[in-house]
């Protein structure tokens, strides 16, 4: 059994990352709607409501990845943060700013306040979303790796007409995710704008994910890969569909599975490399050298299958505690807050 450990270790990685994507993704897009979508403070702050319960949780996918990987695969975490430090510390930066903003915000009441830290979920709901694209374009496309498993390139390596279509796919696939979660969770206007919103960013969606996907599937894919594909794409086609007829619950399902699919997408077309080598293929890192010994493995597995259940129970339970929609005439004094 122990010598299938990284590669189950290769699927729970994926996985986590699936789910970071699915969940943060719709908080992302929610952030990017605050100046898309809303007409006002008021409107800004019931979109800000629909994800206040649930964002911070969503981030522990984040960092039960990281913490994974490290543990999982060493020589990966270690080449892909040394590689893409950069862009992973701009993540990390907005990550951080967006938590505070998202806690600071209705600690004062005066307008410049106020307007300042939804600035900042602005941006920094944006910039990550685009930048988790780039980087794991980057990650398939394969990027400069010696033969001592370490990153020799630059941050201009990392900047790539298909790493740019990555980072423009995701973010507007997130932002659709996001409308179709604005429009299930609220109620009057806002929640007819967010629908018709919802429309338009899937037809954008769609012109966006189509070349990427086929630009990847092109280069680095395989049969796995290609069932993903036919997953993706009709779930965003019918996502559309549900979305228009008003079935908001429907479409935020089925758009989530086409996030699903077109993550999954990309670490099938991965494997069995974690950190391919774009210098030479012998160079790459695989699930197979750059994995821990069996017994850490072995270990991890133990604690994945105690915790990740309670954890997942957990999240569960509180989306369903804040399940209700809400709507401008739940926020009574929108000055203040």
């Amino acid at each position: 059994m122990s010598p299938d450990l990284h590669d189950i270790w290769f699927v729970l990685i994926a996985f986590l990352w699936t789910g970071y994507f699915f969940l943060e993704g719709f908080d992302f897009g929610i952030g990017v709607l605050t100046k898309l979508l809303a007409r006002n403070r008021t409107e800004r702050r019931v979109l800000i409501n629909t994800i206040g319960p649930v964002w911070d949780g969503n981030e522990v996918w984040l960092i039960t990845a990281a913490g994974a990987t490290f543990a999982a695969f060493p020589d990966w975490y270690a080449t892909l943060f040394s590689g893409f430090y950069l862009p992973l510390l701009a993540v990390l930066v907005c990550l951080i700013l967006r938590g505070v903003a998202f806690e600071y915000r209705h600690k004062r009441p005066e307008e410049r306040w106020q307007r300042n830290w939804e600035n900042a979920i602005f941006w920094c709901s944006l910039l990550p979303a685009f930048l988790w694209g780039a980087l794991f374009a980057n990650l398939v496309r394969g990027v400069p790796i010696g033969s001592d498993k370490n990153y020799t390139g630059g941050l201009m390596d990392l900047v790539s007409p298909y790493a740019v279509l990555g980072g423009v796919m995701t973010l507007v696939l997130f932002t659709f995710h996001g409308a179709v979660f604005a429009a299930l969770k609220t109620t009057g206007d806002i929640r007819v704008r967010a629908r018709r919103l919802a429309g338009v960013l899937g037809l954008a969606t769609v012109a966006v994910a189509l070349p990427f996907l086929v630009w990847t599937q092109a280069h680095s894919g395989n049969g796995r890969s290609l069932v993903a594909v036919v997953i993706a794409v009709p779930a965003l086609a019918v996502a559309l569909v549900m979305n228009r007829r008003g079935r908001e619950g429907w479409a935020f399902a089925l758009s989530g599975v086409t996030v699903a699919a077109a993550v999954a997408m990309l670490f099938l077309a991965l494997f069995p490399d974690v950190m391919p080598s774009s210098l030479d293929p012998r160079w790459s890192l695989t699930a197979a050298n750059a994995a821990s010994s069996p017994y850490t493995l072995k270990i991890m597995t133990w604690v994945a299958v105690i915790m990740a259940p309670l954890i997942m129970a957990y999240q569960a339970w509180t989306y369903w505690v804040f399940r209700k929609r809400i709507g401008t005439q739940h926020i009574p004094e929108p000055s203040a807050h």
